[in-house]
């Protein structure tokens, strides 16, 4: 894989909405430990939503396709982490447009564009135990391994454990936004919840890489 394109992007999401299904049960019981448990269903509805939204569209500009599915996204799940990753769509979309397929420094530069915006709706940063945790390291990663020229599948595998090693890390944090700030040391050991969506971000960007094709 040279460069990505729309189709690959389409299969990214599509392999989004299945991981997600896949771990709907896991991040509600997760998320009901610490939070309001609604965590694996509006994953599960906004993959959904973002899946149907790329099959039906016809925009060619990559820039704008992930800026009308932040929207897409926002609408279907009005929840915290919805608008949290729907304002890292926009984030990122509004910086690539133009750009009709990503070489792996395309790619790398989305996602830290993405970490960015979230960063910046949720105003909170790493070692906080939320989705931070997960996707910056992931995102630096990226960008480490794609300076170096590797194949863009290897980038994906890289910035995949990082995602994961991130994810392992939120166990020893304390919690510093919403619910799970009730509960201080109740939550070491347990992974955070959002990290864990992050990796899974990540971990469906890797099977992609090294699995899917241009659909």
């Amino acid at each position: 894989m040279q460069t990505i394109t729309y189709g690959d992007l389409a299969a990214f999401v599509k392999q989004c909405s299945l991981l997600m299904k896949e771990n709907k049960d896991y991040l509600i019981a997760l998320d009901a430990s610490m939070g309001d448990g609604d965590l694996g269903l509006t994953m599960t509805a906004g993959f959904a939503a973002a899946e149907r939204f790329m099959e039906d569209n016809r925009e060619a500009d990559l820039g704008k396709v992930w800026m009308k599915l932040g929207m897409t996204f926002a609408e279907a799940v009005p929840s915290t982490m919805g608008t949290l990753l729907a304002s890292g769509f926009l984030a990122a979309g509004k910086k690539a447009k133009g750009k009709t397929e990503f070489t792996a420094a395309d790619l790398a530069a989305f996602w830290l564009d993405f970490a960015g915006g979230i960063m910046e709706r949720g105003k909170a940063k790493s070692g906080e135990r939320t989705i931070v945790d997960s996707i910056l390291p992931a995102a630096r990663a990226l960008e480490a391994a794609a300076v170096k020229g590797i194949p863009i599948e290897a980038c994906c595998e890289t910035a995949f454990e990082a995602a994961q090693a991130g994810l392992e890390a939120s166990r020893q944090m304390l919690p510093v936004f919403g619910r799970a700030v009730y509960y201080g040391e109740k939550v070491l050991g347990q992974p955070d919840p959002g990290a864990v969506v992050g990796m899974l971000l990540y971990k469906a960007l890797f099977q992609t890489a090294n699995v899917y094709t241009e659909i």
